[in-house]
């Protein structure tokens, strides 16, 4: 017998049907997020090649084990990557550090919903150290992950029922906006700066229909990376643009940075209807 469409696999995988996919990337996410209460998120972005300081360590005490005391250039090569390693591994730590003191602060302001939760890419590196402070915290933690030919599993520490896989980067993109009240971008490659740039672009030409706070996190990593002065110098973008981003360089210099701001623009009464369906955040359509 021939299955209703809504239960034709072949129909549900066929290019006729993406218009249904994306839209079950936008509805099913949605019905989880309102069924535990989630009402507003705080995003970390960063690299996904950042270990934990224990995991780094192991590494590189293996790898001196492995080489033996050998000088060739490429034992050496090998050294310094590793060594590069435990230094790099200061930013999943204080990543870490930074989610359990936001989450251990949202948790305290009563709110019968949940607010703010710390939201990730769901996978390893600064994703998974973010996740797992949250956690540590004893609070929600959200993780939205992507399907890729290579890396990523979901880590460990997501919350059951607040993993999300998506299939379309536009998608799960949107998800980091739609609920985001604050951003934190610790040092990253490619993806991170996409990232960024996508949500800045949002706010500077006012398709967010919020208050958004972008911190960067790092001066040693993002003043070697991000000068952004010759795009005013040439033009390019406002001098008040450069105002979209604030700097912090430790945990608590970061969190200070959050709390001012969601106190400011995001702590207001909540209603009746907020309790029942979580006050997800809208966007200019």
């Amino acid at each position: 017998m021939q299955p209703v469409a809504y239960n034709d696999p072949e129909f549900l995988d066929s290019e006729e049907a993406r218009p249904l996919r994306i839209l079950a990337e936008y509805l099913e996410p949605l019905r989880r997020f309102q069924a535990q209460n989630i009402q507003d998120t705080v995003v970390f972005f960063g690299s996904a090649r950042i270990s934990s300081r224990e995991r780094a360590d192991a590494e590189l005490d293996g790898l001196i084990r492995r080489l033996g005391g050998r000088n060739a250039p490429e034992s050496e090569q090998h050294l310094a990557l590793g060594r590069k390693a435990v230094e790099w591994s200061r930013y999943y730590e204080e990543a870490r550090e930074l989610a359990k003191l936001l989450t251990e602060w949202s948790l305290d302001l009563g709110s019968p919903n949940h607010r703010f939760v710390v939201t990730s890419g769901g996978g390893p590196g600064i994703m998974e150290a973010a996740n797992r402070g949250a956690q540590e915290a004893g609070g929600k933690t959200v993780g939205l992950n992507i399907k890729l030919p290579f890396e990523q599993g979901p880590n460990p520490y997501i919350t059951d029922g607040l993993h999300f896989e998506f299939h379309y980067f536009f998608m799960r993109k949107f998800w980091f906006a739609y609920m985001a009240k604050a951003l934190v971008i610790f040092p990253g490659g490619f993806g991170t700066l996409d990232e960024m740039f996508e949500i800045l672009t949002l706010m500077q030409t006012e398709k967010l229909a919020k208050q958004i706070q972008i911190v960067l996190y790092g001066a040693e990593y993002w003043n070697r990376i991000l000068d952004l002065e010759p795009m005013v110098e040439w033009g390019a973008i406002g001098k008040s643009d450069l105002d979209l981003l604030q700097h912090a360089d430790t945990p608590q210099q970061a969190f200070d940075v959050l709390k001012a701001h969601l106190v400011k623009y995001h702590l207001e009464p909540v209603t009746v209807a907020d309790v029942k369906t979580p006050a997800i955040a809208k966007t200019n359509d």
